[in-house]
């Protein structure tokens, strides 16, 4: 087939689903800390791994729950935005995340409202999204990459902290905004 005769807008990348570990990480774990997360893709061509903060440090979001929200958000829209609409295994070691993704669990925490509906609606965007738990020890890089990124940005927020009283008054980027017709739960 001639270039000229594949569809446009359609991805190339290979067949099969995608695999999706995300973890979070925060200190002090209920916050308001340093909350970062972690998450790896694999599968149907991809490879990529990724870890960061979740929220700007010391805010009222910033929470070990908040921090694993944040890594499946990340990664599945890192995954929308290389056009991949097929099928997702997103698997953490979060049992509320999981089990609210399920619809197993009611979210009951109001800040937690806005990034369940947005990673809901981020699922809806491909063929499927399967929500599975699995134990730390199986999700050994997202944690790994949850812990690195934590441990990259707590010494720049507590200095931040010490200087201007307030790490959130600071110009750190915490995470890149979504497009601007994505709400941002981040608020």
């Amino acid at each position: 087939m001639t270039d000229e005769a594949l569809p446009r807008g359609v991805a190339t990348v290979g067949g099969g689903e995608v695999m999706v570990h995300f973890d979070g990480a925060c200190q002090p774990p209920k916050g308001p800390g340093v909350a970062a997360f972690g998450f790896t893709v694999e599968g149907a061509g991809f490879s990529f791994e990724d870890g960061g903060l979740a929220v700007p440090p010391y805010s009222d979001h910033s929470t070990n729950n908040v921090a694993e929200y944040v890594g499946a958000i990340r990664a599945l829209e890192w995954l929308r935005a290389r056009q991949y609409r097929g099928a997702v295994v997103a698997r953490g070691d979060s049992q509320l995340v999981i089990r609210q993704m399920r619809g197993e669990y009611r979210v009951l925490t109001e800040h937690l409202k806005a990034y369940h509906d947005w990673l809901g609606r981020l699922a809806k965007e491909f063929s499927s999204v399967e929500w599975e738990w699995v134990p730390r020890e199986q999700n050994v890089r997202a944690d790994e990459l949850s812990k690195l990124a934590l441990e990259e940005h707590r010494p720049i927020a507590q200095r931040l902290r010490a200087t201007t009283g307030s790490a959130r008054e600071a110009t750190i980027d915490a995470h890149p905004r979504p497009e601007r017709s994505d709400p941002d739960p981040t608020g």
